[in-house]
């Protein structure tokens, strides 16, 4: 059921999130009363800092080849199948005029991790936007690079860096990606673009193979001791050209759950209400915003290339325009008592150290 939060069917109790047996408790809770409870005192926390607004980010999806080889990502090196593409910069800079004539004042430029972009080419890019748009953000998400690069990103005009972390448990960090890999250096990277000056995204999925209530305390532990100003947070979905494709998607409910504790432990942070929670369910993205998120991200990449951007199956919106994407998603959000916000949408408080 989902609850309009204009007219709340249950108080919000105080949640003790400094505690871990607490946390740990409303992880594994089959109880709905326990988790309508848990939503209303995220909304309640939300609604302290951010009001009833929801930040509108324009999505620009640049390019979907990529270097490593993540066991349950569609674009992995080792899919043969995936349809490769790579936006021009005047297709990317079209992208982000289309956005601006939609009224966005956030750009979020991802992609995988794909050698071709290299600093120089990044740095071109984010000049590039930086110039046409002064006052709009730029928001990059392209994995992870040296801290001498993520600096020269910044001085170029980038504001904001997300990278999921995925898990923060190491041993079930190596369950999800080849031993190439280090969460020792994703956390790194992590904690370098925070000390630059980057307004940081972290995240994790919720339902991944092998993944126990322990390790989502891991994950809710490694937030609250980085405290990063955004919290992406969506459920696993398989897809099907790779390891995992056999294997269960996460649930919605446990996914809203850890929504709501992130929420509690960072009042002030940035949450998505993510296109996977859509995926999974018709209104996973309203009962997203309904546990404590405060962000959409509408899709402005080129139609024809957002099927082939698949980190993972049934990705919804791949066939909309851009401009119907917002309509749509700015008329659901509504519905649900809450207000489009077309402006940059900056975390509450936020006073950055650097110059852009």
């Amino acid at each position: 059921m989902i609850t309009d939060i204009r007219t709340p069917v249950i108080e919000a109790p105080p949640i003790d999130a400094g505690s871990d047996a607490v946390l740990l408790h409303y992880i594994t809770t089959k109880d709905p009363r326990e988790a309508e409870s848990l939503f209303a005192a995220a909304r309640k926390v939300r609604e302290r800092y951010y009001g009833v607004d929801v930040y509108f980010r324009g999505l620009i999806e640049f390019t979907n080849y990529c270097k490593n080889d993540c066991y349950y990502c569609g674009i992995r090196r080792s899919n043969t199948r995936a349809e490769r593409y790579r936006l021009s910069l005047q297709e990317i800079l079209e992208c982000c005029r289309m956005g601006d004539r939609l009224g966005f004042r956030t750009f979020v430029l991802q992609g995988g991790e794909d050698p071709w972009f290299t600093d120089e080419r990044i740095t071109e890019m984010v000049e590039a936007v930086r110039l046409e748009f002064p006052d709009h953000a730029i928001t990059l998400s392209i994995g992870e690079r040296s801290r001498k690069s993520y600096e020269r990103f910044f001085r170029a005009g980038a504001n904001r860096y997300l990278l999921r972390h995925e898990t923060a448990c190491g041993e079930h960090y190596r369950k999800l990606h080849p031993r190439e890999m280090s969460l020792g250096e994703r956390k790194q990277c992590l904690r370098d673009l925070k000390d630059i000056g980057y307004q940081v995204g972290a995240g994790f999925m919720v339902g991944t193979p092998f993944q126990t209530p322990e390790n989502l305390l891991e994950d809710l532990r490694f937030i609250r001791e980085l405290e990063p100003h955004m919290v992406g947070i969506g459920p696993f979905i398989p897809q099907q050209d790779t390891p995992f494709r056999d294997f269960p998607p996460g649930g919605l409910e446990l996914t809203l759950r850890m929504l709501a504790l992130t929420r509690l432990i960072l009042p002030r942070v940035l949450i998505p209400a993510t296109t996977a929670l859509g995926t999974i369910s018709p209104a996973g993205r309203e009962r997203g915003l309904l546990a404590g998120a405060n962000v959409v991200m509408p899709n402005l990449s080129p139609r024809e290339v957002r099927k082939l951007y698949a980190l993972y199956d049934n990705k919804i919106c791949t066939g909309d325009e851009a401009a119907e994407c917002r309509r749509c998603m700015e008329g659901r959000i509504r519905l649900f008592g809450f207000i489009p916000n077309m402006t940059r949408g900056d975390v509450a408080g936020w006073q950055s150290s650097g110059t852009p």
